[in-house]
């Protein structure tokens, strides 16, 4: 099979129906491209024209282990045949427990620990939002800027990436303060890193809790280890432990969202786990079911709600979805998925530092393991974002058959699956930089 295999320039003629339909049917979301999807398996896509693409993209970080992958779909299909669905919230069964118990031995933290189920990330986090609440007693949230937490009103509160999530929503849940995130690419503070001493930090004691967030008042700081929507952000070394310390020390709560970074995209299973850091609480979802819906809030057992009734919902902990889980966790062991994404992530990076050095119009290359990305610019004296030319070459790629996502003000973001083929992650890497060639020309 040749892959990739463009047929019908895309978006083709069935591909225009459909989209059609959809414009006229479903409430607009965030659509980026003019893909639509017959079937994909492993790192290959099939559109309803018959061309055939390479995936960076993994469904926006979902299909880790790639697209149907057997394991998967053969737990779903027993599932199944047993039940699909029983409210796991008010009833038992052993398939939800195995997946609490396995995920609770995984996460940071020798330590008693709990979880809570529902479908989405955004879920997840307004779980643990409550969790910060109800356990402190305390009313305020610190969140960074260009953070993506979610879009339902809680968890909006803490989401910062973009105004147009917030726009005309206002006001979201009371209580939450942003500062800037450990951007050193685009520092706010137009410091270099090591010499600024971790300042974006440290002015969170010196500034921030000193007027508008009295330690005394915060619940829990919420962060990503690495930030997705906000463009792929890598802190540097000592950030995370240096948040976790100031956290500790106002006897707030640290919630970590790898809804995007764990499940072994970076190379270790939680993005968290590169640092020394142990947060109170992880909010999983995405690459959790491989497509099928679930999430979970981890956290330390002390923090339980303890009152029935304080916290619930219908779905979570599907059954099926339960099954889908703990698929995902026996193939990203079983197949060594860990040393591949920092094998295949060295791979890409050294590919991506090589036409760094030909192609003016790449800013900054950054990423760990298999979570990486690319920051277009003007130009290199002034670092201007470059978003034109960044959804060109998106656009020009996917012409080609490789699928791409944007993320942040002007970058690019390559999440493919955790095993995809050297060969084909090789030849989407081929498209890229002659796709960049043609658009900076």
């Amino acid at each position: 099979m040749k892959v990739p295999d463009i047929k019908v320039p895309p978006p083709g003629p069935n591909a225009r129906k459909v989209i059609t339909r959809d414009n006229r049917l479903i409430a607009t979301s965030t659509k980026t491209s003019p893909l639509v999807v017959k079937r994909a398996h492993g790192s290959v896509v099939e559109d309803v024209d018959g061309n055939l693409y390479i995936d960076f993209t993994c469904a926006v970080s979902v299909t880790n282990v790639g697209h149907t992958h057997p394991a998967v779909v053969d737990a779903v299909k027993e599932q199944l045949d047993a039940f699909t669905h029983f409210a796991g919230t008010d009833f038992f069964y052993d398939i939800q427990t195995k997946l609490a118990e396995r995920l609770a031995d995984l996460t940071p933290g020798d330590r008693p620990k709990k979880v809570f189920f529902a479908n989405s990330g955004t879920e997840a986090n307004e779980a643990a939002i409550k969790l910060a609440r109800y356990h402190t007693g305390r009313q305020l949230f610190l969140a960074f800027l260009r953070a993506f937490h979610g879009r339902t009103m809680g968890s909006l509160s803490l989401t910062a990436s973009k105004a147009v999530h917030r726009a005309r929503f206002a006001p979201t849940m009371p209580g939450a303060v942003h500062v800037p995130y450990a951007y050193c690419f685009r520092c706010p503070y137009k410091l270099t890193y090591p010499s600024c001493d971790l300042y974006c930090a440290n002015i969170i004691e010196d500034l921030y809790m000193k007027t508008v967030a009295p330690p005394e008042d915060l619940a829990a700081v919420f962060f990503e280890p690495i930030q997705g929507e906000g463009g792929y952000v890598v802190p540097p070394p000592g950030w995370v432990e240096r948040i976790e310390k100031i956290t500790k020390d106002a006897g707030a709560l640290l919630v970590a969202d790898e809804v995007q970074t764990g499940m072994g995209r970076t190379g270790k299973l939680f993005a968290v786990e590169h640092t020394k850091a142990v947060p109170d609480v992880i909010t999983l979802a995405k690459a959790l079911g491989s497509g099928i819906p679930v999430s979970a809030t981890v956290f330390d057992a002390r923090l339980d709600f303890g009152t029935q009734g304080a916290h619930s919902n219908t779905f979570g902990g599907n059954p099926i979805a339960c099954a889908a889980a703990l698929a995902v966790l026996d193939v990203i062991q079983k197949e060594g998925l860990l040393e591949n994404a920092r094998r295949l992530g060295d791979r890409m990076h050294h590919r991506l530092e090589e036409m760094k050095e030909k192609h003016e119009v790449m800013g900054d290359n950054r990423g760990v393991g298999l979570m990486r990305a690319t920051e277009f610019v003007t130009d290199r004296t002034t670092n201007a974002p470059a978003p034109k030319v960044r959804d060109k070459i998106v656009q020009e790629a996917l012409q080609n058959g490789l699928i791409l996502l944007p993320a942040g003000t002007s970058t690019i973001r390559y999440i493919p699956a955790l095993n995809i083929p050297d060969e084909l992650l090789d030849a989407g890497l081929n498209i890229l930089e002659a796709s960049i060639r043609k658009i900076a020309a």
